[in-house]
């Protein structure tokens, strides 16, 4: 048994021939599933302009979920508050705390979620580039719980005086330092972003100021676990994965394509080396691979919570990847 908390993030995927509607009816019967297998947080990411993506309104998608979950912390993995007024997310988040109480997490970050273009579209100006955001989070916050300094007569209905917890993530030291001065609990986005992991929570864990909402450091990490009743079948689905980052790479998006026998035959060596980098915090395998390779992990990292992704195509298998996590978890 592994005694720490696991989570779930969905990117809401939209796989080749589906819709929509077909990933938002996926994602809830998911995060149904995984409410009874145990599992701490169900979380939606903001992205913009991509296919295979259906979580762009993620309050919404949030509401969707709560509404059909009963006990599941749901969230954001998270809003990028440089896309929105932050009185915008305050009255969102708190109009969700209001119909869910005591399940909301507000999971923030500074990158736009999507291409320039579409930046611009989102903000009808110049917007901000995230370099203000500090001052939007502090503004968010007051929202929240005003201070002598906020905006008079301006006030958030709903949201005003709730307790929503907000984590910042992250992929570099900005986000770790930042929420480390605010006493805030912090995600680390290495299941697409690896590199600067260590070095993030030191900087996290070495600067943490403890605060009303947070006495000691707390740091979760994203990993993608893929699991399959075998090796060979984890590692094949895992490929469903591995061609939407080598799109990425290429500067495509599109939705997500089936697994394949064999990648070698869709990238170059140099690609491979660059997708694999980036997805070097994978584990694709059997129940017993993932056992064994977790606790390196987790060692490693010394991670309070992990939150886990699982882009697969086949919705079955996604749901059967979830499942045998949940029982590495429990020792099962």
């Amino acid at each position: 048994m592994l005694h720490i908390p696991v989570s779930i993030l969905d990117l809401a995927p939209v796989i080749v021939d589906g819709t929509p509607a077909d990933s938002f009816r996926n994602t809830l019967d998911l995060a149904q599933h995984a409410e009874k297998w145990g599992y701490r947080r169900y979380w939606l990411a903001e992205h913009h302009n991509m296919p295979g993506i259906a979580s762009s309104a993620t309050a919404l998608i949030i509401s969707h979920v709560a509404a059909g979950t009963e006990k599941i912390r749901v969230g954001s993995g998270g809003i990028m508050l440089p896309n929105h007024a932050p009185l915008v997310i305050a009255e969102q988040f708190g109009t969700l705390e209001s119909l869910y109480p005591g399940r909301i997490d507000l999971g923030l970050g500074r990158a736009p979620g999507s291409d320039q273009r579409t930046a611009h579209a989102l903000r009808r100006g110049t917007g901000s580039d995230g370099h203000d955001f500090p001052e939007q989070l502090s503004e968010l916050r007051d929202y929240f719980q005003p201070t002598p300094d906020s905006r008079p007569g301006v006030r958030a209905v709903p949201g005003e005086g709730l307790n929503i917890p907000i984590w910042l993530l992250g992929s570099s030291g900005f986000s770790a330092q930042l929420a480390a001065s605010l006493g805030l609990p912090f995600a680390f986005a290495s299941h697409f972003a690896p590199d600067y992991l260590l070095p993030a929570l030191d900087l996290y864990r070495s600067g943490f100021r403890p605060s009303d909402a947070l006495e000691k450091p707390y740091a979760m990490v994203g990993l993608n676990i893929i699991a399959a009743d075998t090796d060979e079948e984890a590692q094949k689905l895992a490929t469903s994965h591995e061609q939407q980052f080598l799109n990425l790479i290429r500067g495509r998006t599109g939705k997500l394509n089936p697994p394949v026998d064999n990648m070698d035959e869709l990238w170059t060596p140099q690609e491979k080396a660059i997708v694999r980098g980036q997805l070097s915090y994978t584990i694709a395998g059997s129940k017993e691979t993932v056992a064994k390779r977790l606790p390196a992990i987790l060692e490693e990292t010394q991670a309070d919570e992990i939150i886990v992704t699982a882009q697969v195509y086949d919705h079955r298998a996604r749901l059967r990847s979830y499942e045998i996590l949940a029982e590495v978890f429990q020792g099962r």
